[in-house]
């Protein structure tokens, strides 16, 4: 199941939070080789101080993670900003209520190919992005916002997503790390699940429990 977690649910799911800072260290720290902050096996930084609200995928117990990422208003402090500002062009504002920016998508293949051995890496970063686009037009979010590597716009058009790239800049780990903006609409949303073969939803709010979907191509 596709859920939100908020500030204030955090205390409640102990053990998929700890296990989501631990998969975000193993994929960004030890694969990316990206410069965050480790601590005891764990990533986290100063912007999960803040309350961010997670979209992480999980199972009805909220206990097993395969997938996570983190989302917050471009009105406050964000990575674009404060990180990766060089990504995009100095003209160029992002900072609006209707934009959010979406940071540390991650999926943690073992527990997939343990539980669900039909859905590859590929589909399974597809179907975060179908969640999330799902979960964005539910909160009345028209646009969001990312910093990706090069490799990961394969991905972006097998979900359907239209990624505009508004820039990129070296110095954050091995690869260049792009800065790309999507919109959120209805038809977006009917796109992506044409392409995905997806007719039911997959993101849940208010950890409604969903009848079984099939989530292999």
């Amino acid at each position: 199941m596709f859920v939100t977690l908020q500030a204030h649910e955090y205390h409640k799911y102990p053990v998929l939070m700890d296990r989501m800072f631990k998969l975000r260290k193993e994929v960004f720290a030890d694969q990316l080789e990206w410069d965050v902050s480790v601590e005891n096996g764990r990533e986290r930084d100063f912007y999960d101080e803040k309350m961010p609200v997670y979209l992480v995928w999980c199972d009805e117990e909220r206990t097993v993670l395969y997938g996570s990422m983190r989302l917050m208003p471009t009105t406050g402090p964000t990575l674009l900003y404060d990180v990766f500002r060089r990504t995009f062009p100095v003209e160029l504002s992002l900072s609006a209520p209707g934009i959010w920016e979406g940071t540390r998508m991650c999926i943690d293949q073992d527990a997939l190919a343990r539980d669900y051995p039909s859905v590859d890496p590929g589909r399974a970063f597809s179907l975060m992005f179908l969640a999330l686009c799902e979960c964005a037009l539910d909160h009345g979010i028209h646009t969001m916002i990312s910093n990706y590597e090069p490799q990961m716009k394969l991905i972006y058009r097998r979900a359907g997503v239209d990624v505009h790239e508004l820039g990129r800049a070296d110095g954050y780990g091995k690869r260049p790390v792009c800065c790309g903006m999507f919109e959120v609409s209805d038809a977006v949303l009917s796109r992506m699940q044409s392409k995905l073969g997806i007719s039911s939803t997959l993101y849940h709010k208010n950890g409604r429990h969903p009848d079984p979907i099939d989530l292999a191509a």
